[in-house]
Parts: structure tokens; C-alpha cells; sequence
């Protein structure tokens, strides 16, 4: 059994966008041709998505196989002070590979909450401004190392909010002391930076110590755990790729991204590790907004590809996300599967692989989508799929439909929550992908006994507290929050 266990890197980006993968993209003016190697050596998974249009909450569902609206946060995401989103207890992916022999490292951006040593009088400021008490050189609990990952390199959360420490398990590895602030597209919040800290430098840096894990010795298979911090903001490209992707400063960080993960690939070769190394590579959501959509349109770049919206949005670009996958001789290679999957079903997959049986509460929305390793065309293994917006709104896709439980974007694209445009508008959306993808049509006025039956589905995966067979489990937090007070219809 150890010879079969893989190695496995997960690659995880921030903002990257459907779009900005040229494999997936026939019209994009830039070639990203790391990704495109992954495309080639293995399988492309073309209706993936993220559970959440959000980073934090994406993240959670990846780690926990559990949608992340069952947590305490029912909508937005957390700042870099923020507690512990990962319930004490929880497994997770991590904690379930380590059981079965593995090592595991987490290498990048966190943003899933971590008790920092808050001195008396510490407040947490809003919008993820700097917050001060803090003992920067006191343990920090409830961080990766506590939810089961044997290592850790990283930053607490995104690269655009404070603290700019680099953390080593789980202490700071200098203690921050000088003010910095970025502007523009390479914007960051004000905030305390440690000397060995700067955003420019940070995209490499962690790549750099995520290639030290892959070259170290190994006794055993190992799960490495990269959450990369772009292209999120602050859009930051090397001065070696200003200029090449010939859109503007996002496209050039892209290739920047497309870079590292080359780099990734590269250390595997140079390890011998290739052979038996799963690899994956996807998005916590869609692109953003400070991308600035209009400037890339211009010079014919489309970050949500044909979809609409964009991160935040409960549309197909706020969620839908890059999924590629490599495993020599144990994946096809140059496929594309058009099944529905989702980045929370990495878990129980592996556990599949590895003959895990799963508790009763562990990833309670995982589906395991082996079967689709050997059969890509075969049956589907998930029947039905929710999406968030960044207000908390949810959706249900199944098959050809989806329902959506809001006016409008419930993000940042048209119309926006709260706004004169989404006031007017239908409560409910229905769309049906088959032969509107790009979501231009609200049929739930044509189609009432389609909302009726996929409303009915949602409201029973909400009430279980989990969308797989087994015992009903009780979601965290407010059992019915405010933004989906349909349930009580």
C-alpha cells in the first residue's frame, strides 16, 4: 500500500479565473504554458466549482469536505486576526491523510482564522484594517499545525490585509514593526510588516519554500498544501513579466502565477517524484474586479471566460474555477470530463483511494469522484452542487438548471445586493445552462414546478446538515440566517 499512495500537491490559487488558463480559453492573448502542461499530461475538469465565490469559504469547504455556509460564517470572509474557522475537533483533509501514513505541509496563504496572543485592549478593526495589542512573539493557536498539518510557512491571510508576517508553524518569524501601504492595482491595506517582509518578493518566496518540502527526504508519501496568494491583490507581476502578457498588470501576474507553478513542476522532475506525484491545480473563486475587467477586455482578455459575473457573484464566474489534474499511468492524459464536480470532493476521493471509511460527521458534502479518474465520461457521481455569494445567498445547480435564492449577483457585478436595479427584479433565478450558460434568461416564471422541486432539495440539504447519506448534523451558527429566510416560507 505504500508504493500505491501518492504523493500529492495542491495547488491552490487566489482570483485566478476560468478564463486566465489559455488551455481553457481558445481566445486568450497570453499562453500560460505550465498550466497548459497539466491540461496536456492529465485531465481538465470543466464544470468545477468552488463551493463559495469568496476565498475564506471556499477554502474551508476544501480542507473540511463540508460546505462552508454550515460554519459560523454565513456570509464574507475573514481578516487576518480573525479566530479559528475550522471547529475544534473537525477533521480534515489533512488530519485524515496523516492517519493514513502521510506527511503533511501547508505553504502559502491561510486565511481560515488563527488565535494570535491579543494583549489586553486588542480590538479587531473593520475591513481588515491593522489591529493592535499583539504579542508577535507568543505561540499563535488554532492555525494549520492544529488542524492537523505536521508543517507551515505562510501568512495568515490575504497579501492585501494585515499582518505582513511571515508565521513558521506557529510564531512569527520576525516581529513587525515598520508601516507599509500599497496603492493601485498593487494596493494593500496599511499595516505593521516585519523586515523579512516584502509584498513584492512574497509570490516567490513561498514557492521557493514550498520547493524545499518536495526536495527534502522523504520516509513516507507526503501532501503538500500550496495555497499561492495571487493574482489576488496586490497585483505585484516581477519586473520579468511586466509587459508580456500584453494586456496590462493582472495578465502579467498570471503569467507570474504560471511561473511558480512551472517551478512546482519542475522540482518534482528534478525529486523523480513526477511518476508518482498526484498533482492539482485549480482557483478559490473567480477573478476580481481590481483586475479591472474593461482595461483586460480591451486588449482581448476575458477572466470569467464566457461566464457571467465574477468573484463574489452567485453567476458561474464567481465560482466556476480552473481543475486540472496529473498522476502518471493512474489518470488520462489530454481529457476533458464534464462532469460536475466540486473542490470540496477532493476528500472523500482520497479517502476512497485509500480505503478510509469516513466518520459519520466527516465530510458530510464530499463525493468522491474516483470513478471519473478511470471513466470520464461515465456516470455522474454528484447529482446536485450549492453555491454562496459573497452576501451569503445560495444556489443550487442540478443537471441543466440552476436555482438561484437572490434578486441579483448577490457580489459585485450587476446588479449589486441592495441596489434600485436589484429591487425591481424577481426574489428568485432560475437559469437552464444547457442553452443558456451565460445566464442572460430568468426562466423560474416558465418553469415553477422546476423552482418548486429544486427549492424543496435545497431546503433539505440546509436541514440535514449534509448533502451525502448518513445521519442528519446540525450546521453551526444560526440554523436559518438572514439571507435565506425562504426556508421558513
Amino acid at each position: 500500500m505504500e508504493q500505491t499512495k501518492p504523493n500529492i500537491v495542491y495547488i491552490l490559487t487566489d482570483d485566478l479565473g476560468y478564463g486566465d488558463v489559455s488551455s481553457l480559453n481558445p481566445g486568450c492573448p497570453f499562453a500560460t504554458i505550465h498550466f497548459d502542461r497539466l491540461a496536456a499530461e492529465g485531465m481538465t475538469f470543466t464544470d468545477a466549482h468552488a463551493t463559495s465565490a469568496v476565498c475564506t469559504p471556499s477554502r474551508y469547504s476544501i480542507l473540511t469536505g463540508r460546505y462552508n455556509w454550515r460554519s459560523r460564517l454565513k456570509s464574507y470572509v475573514l481578516g487576518g486576526f480573525s479566530s479559528p474557522l475550522i471547529e475544534p475537533g473537525r477533521p480534515t483533509i489533512a488530519s485524515m491523510l496523516s492517519k493514513t501514513g502521510y506527511s503533511t505541509h501547508a505553504v502559502g496563504k491561510w486565511h481560515l482564522g488563527m488565535d494570535f496572543a491579543k494583549e489586553e485592549g486588542f480590538v479587531e478593526a473593520d475591513e481588515f484594517a491593522d489591529s493592535h495589542p499583539v504579542d508577535y512573539t507568543a505561540p499563535i493557536k488554532g492555525g494549520p499545525v492544529d488542524v492537523g498539518f505536521d508543517s507551515f510557512y505562510g501568512i495568515s491571510g490575504s497579501l492585501d490585509m494585515p499582518p505582513y508576517v511571515y508565521i513558521e508553524n506557529d510564531r512569527c518569524t520576525k516581529v513587525p514593526a515598520r508601516l507599509t501601504k500599497g496603492t493601485g492595482k498593487g494596493f494593500w491595506r496599511e499595516g505593521l510588516t516585519a523586515d523579512d517582509f516584502v509584498h513584492e518578493q512574497v509570490l516567490d518566496h513561498l514557492t521557493d519554500k514550498a520547493i524545499e518540502v518536495i526536495q527534502s527526504p522523504h520516509t513516507k508519501p507526503f501532501f503538500l498544501y500550496l495555497a499561492l496568494p495571487a493574482p489576488h491583490t496586490p497585483i505585484l507581476p516581477a519586473k520579468r513579466f511586466q509587459g508580456r502578457s500584453h494586456t496590462n498588470a493582472y495578465g502579467d501576474f498570471v503569467l507570474h502565477c504560471d511561473d511558480a507553478v512551472g517551478r512546482i513542476l519542475d522540482a518534482l522532475d528534478q525529486a523523480g517524484l513526477t511518476g508518482n506525484t498526484l498533482v492539482v491545480l485549480t482557483s478559490d473563486n473567480g477573478c476580481s474586479p481590481m483586475a479591472d475587467f474593461a482595461e483586460l477586455a480591451m486588449a482581448g482578455h476575458h477572466p470569467s471566460y464566457i461566464f457571467r459575473g465574477m468573484k463574489a457573484d452567485i453567476y458561474e464566474g464567481g465560482h466556476r474555477v480552473p481543475y486540472l489534474m496529473r498522476w502518471p499511468g493512474h489518470l488520462p492524459s489530454q481529457v476533458r470530463c464534464d462532469r460536475l464536480v466540486c473542490l470540496s470532493d477532493l476528500y472523500a476521493t482520497l479517502a476512497e483511494y485509500l480505503g478510509v471509511a469516513l466518520a459519520e460527521g466527516e465530510a458530510v458534502d464530499s463525493v468522491s469522484m474516483l470513478s471519473l479518474f478511470s471513466d470520464p465520461f461515465g456516470e455522474q457521481p454528484r447529482t446536485s452542487l450549492v453555491h454562496q455569494s459573497l452576501d451569503g445567498s445560495l444556489s443550487l445547480r442540478k443537471g441543466r438548471w440552476k436555482l438561484e435564492m437572490c434578486k441579483g449577483s448577490g457580489g459585485w457585478s450587476y446588479p449589486v445586493p441592495g441596489s434600485a436595479e436589484e429591487q425591481a427584479l424577481s426574489p428568485i433565478q432560475l437559469y437552464d445552462l444547457a442553452s443558456d450558460i451565460k445566464e442572460t434568461n430568468n426562466v423560474a416564471d416558465v418553469y415553477p414546478q422546476v423552482v418548486a422541486a429544486l427549492r424543496s432539495e435545497l431546503m433539505q440539504i440546509v436541514s440535514d446538515g449534509r448533502s451525502t447519506p448518513g445521519p442528519k448534523q446540525n450546521n453551526d451558527g444560526v440554523q436559518i440566517w438572514k439571507t435565506v429566510q425562504w426556508l421558513d416560507d
